[in-house]
């Protein structure tokens, strides 16, 4: 697949699609929830904004990568969760109308803080010399367009038309999942030559930032809300992230394709360390 083609066509449809199936799942009451689960809701932001983004840094600064390969994990901190964190929240037992809000609440939170830890990154691992230029308000307006239009689309159709937006709620998650790992595959084989050697770089930061935000939000959350439920949620929805739109960020906006291999390499790593989650929340309590 051709760059120009993947970053400007293929890349925004993709996230366009993976958005608007988010979108065909949510609605304004959604975003009420904040006040059913206020304390669940600031653990798991947080979380996501702020443990996350520290620990990454901390991790990079400990153990040095590439300049291009730290901005993407920069990138790939930044961004909110997946599109199919409320599934999986599900089929974990967890629960799924707190995994609706946080998701619904950081995509939107996110379309401004990606930008400037972004561009405080490259700061930061790249200098000024190696920059990349990064307009705030353009991007903003990128990843606005990306991301929260058709999210908010989704949600139009929803209200308007439920039993339509309930028909092709699993279609839609279907192809999201398809365009997923065409994206990955399309990536990976971009950089094949130099696959291994970022595998070697980024892998074990990548499964360390997994297991790192799904257990450690897991168990804070139960230690504060005492809700098991509640920690299922947020574990997962610390645990998994929107890898596409840091794909999407780092080849269509950035320009770079050095930087989409963090969100990719997670992307492949996340699903089955996920699972440990699942079996989590369905494993049956020993009786003493």
């Amino acid at each position: 697949m051709e760059t120009n083609l993947l970053t400007q066509l293929f890349l925004p449809l993709a996230l366009f699609i993976i958005m608007l199936g988010m979108g065909l799942t949510l609605k304004p009451n959604d975003f009420r929830n904040v006040i059913l689960f206020p304390k669940a809701v600031g653990v798991g932001l947080a979380l996501k904004l702020l443990f996350i983004p520290v620990l990454t840094f901390g991790m990079l600064y400990i153990f040095p990568l590439d300049p291009e390969l730290a901005v993407g994990f920069v990138l790939l901190a930044a961004c909110p969760g997946g599109a199919t964190t409320n599934l999986i929240t599900h089929l974990a037992k967890g629960d799924v109308a707190l995994s609706i809000t946080l998701t619904a609440i950081a995509s939107i939170i996110t379309v401004f803080t990606i930008p400037l830890m972004v561009d405080f990154g490259m700061l930061q691992f790249m200098g000024e010399s190696q920059k990349i230029e990064l307009p705030l308000l353009k991007t903003i307006g990128q990843i606005l367009a990306i991301t929260v239009v058709p999210v908010f689309v989704g949600m139009v159709i929803h209200g308007k038309y439920p039993k339509l937006s309930q028909k092709a709620e699993r279609p839609v998650k279907i192809l999201s999942a398809v365009f997923l790992v065409l994206i990955i595959a399309a990536v990976l084989i971009k950089e094949r030559a130099n696959l291994g050697e970022f595998f070697a770089k980024a892998g074990p930061l990548s499964l360390f930032l997994n297991l790192s935000g799904m257990l450690f939000s897991y168990y804070i959350t139960m230690a504060i809300t005492k809700n098991k439920a509640q920690a299922l949620a947020l574990g997962v929805e610390v645990g998994i992230v929107n890898g596409t739109l840091g794909i999407a960020i780092a080849a269509g906006i950035l320009q770079n394709s050095v930087m989409t291999i963090p969100s990719a390499i997670y992307s492949i790593i996340m699903f089955p360390s996920v699972m440990l989650l699942v079996y989590m929340g369905n494993r049956k309590p020993v009786l003493s």
